[in-house]
């Protein structure tokens, strides 16, 4: 089994950071491949350094596991979900936090699901292209195109950021919900408008990351990239910003469809992740309720 970053804790070291695979694709729409997904991140975050060099230490030294990616098998729909809040609920119960990487997003749905029972009042912030609000796509209700509504109906406030991709059964939802979304074109350069994004969001969240919300030019390798999509500098402002002012209590990185000869899209995605566990373990080190660092 590749682990993330090939890291292995010593025994003076123990886990805060724990990494699930979960090679789920069975509603994918256009672009095929989110399966092969989670192997790709893991093997491109070997090239990641242990050093960041905005944090100016290693996170990694917070502990980081990886567990085996979730055997799926016949297993669809609802199904498969099960499976997904089964082994986030796990990584709950033992204290630590849940970094789960994809596959595609109707997985977000069973996260949320193994994560609720941990924190209630949960909110979820969702970074990208698609709306992800349609009742059904394709006959199918747990579609990666309806994984938002899914979870809206568990009564979980959501905030999007980065949409330019929905249809008007999707406008018409957020209009009658009034669901606080940012579209890619509303953005502004100066980044004012990451604090509106933060009020929106409740004390405890959970983070679902579609990398088709990135611009194309920094991942290419999804399933449906939509040019105009949110720069690798801005997307990390708002995720530092996310981590400092509220709890984030898990994440996924969904979506990436991994193609022959594109290793920077791997690349980003793995070192997106990284960052990610680098901003969790931030928050533990400057606060002091969790590993120390140095």
């Amino acid at each position: 089994m590749i682990s993330f970053l090939g890291w292995t804790p010593t025994e003076d070291v123990s886990t805060g950071v724990v990494v699930i695979p979960a090679p789920y694709e069975a509603t994918t729409s256009y672009g095929q491949g989110t399966a092969r997904g989670p192997a790709a991140i893991l093997e491109a975050s070997h090239q990641v350094e242990f050093y960041d060099e905005e944090l100016q230490y290693a996170p990694c030294r917070i502990g980081i596991a990886t567990r085996a990616a979730i055997a799926f098998g016949e297993a669809t729909h609802e199904a498969a979900i099960a499976l997904v809040a089964q082994a986030v609920a796990a990584v709950h119960d033992a204290g630590q936090w849940p970094l789960v990487l994809g596959g595609e997003h109707s997985i977000t749905s069973g996260c949320v699901r193994g994560t609720l029972p941990h924190s209630p009042g949960l909110g979820v912030l969702q970074i990208d292209a698609h709306a992800d609000l349609r009742n059904e796509y394709d006959g199918s209700p747990w579609s990666h195109a309806s994984v938002m509504r899914r979870i809206v109906e568990l009564g979980c406030p959501t905030v999007g950021v980065g949409i330019r991709a929905l249809c008007e059964e999707e406008a018409a939802f957020i209009r009658e919900r009034q669901l606080p979304r940012w579209f890619a074109h509303q953005l502004p350069q100066d980044l004012s408008w990451i604090e509106p994004v933060i009020d929106a969001l409740p004390e405890r969240v959970f983070l679902t990351v579609d990398v088709d919300g990135l611009d194309p030019s920094l991942v290419r390798a999804t399933g449906t990239p939509v040019p105009g999509g949110i720069g690798w500098y801005p997307l990390l402002a708002l995720l530092r910003t996310l981590f400092a002012r509220r709890t984030v209590v898990g994440a996924d990185i969904v979506e990436l469809a991994p193609q022959v000869g594109d290793h920077p899209s791997d690349f980003t995605v793995a070192r997106l992740a990284y960052k990610l566990i680098g901003y969790y373990a931030e928050r533990h080190r400057r606060t002091g309720d969790g590993k120390t660092l140095s």
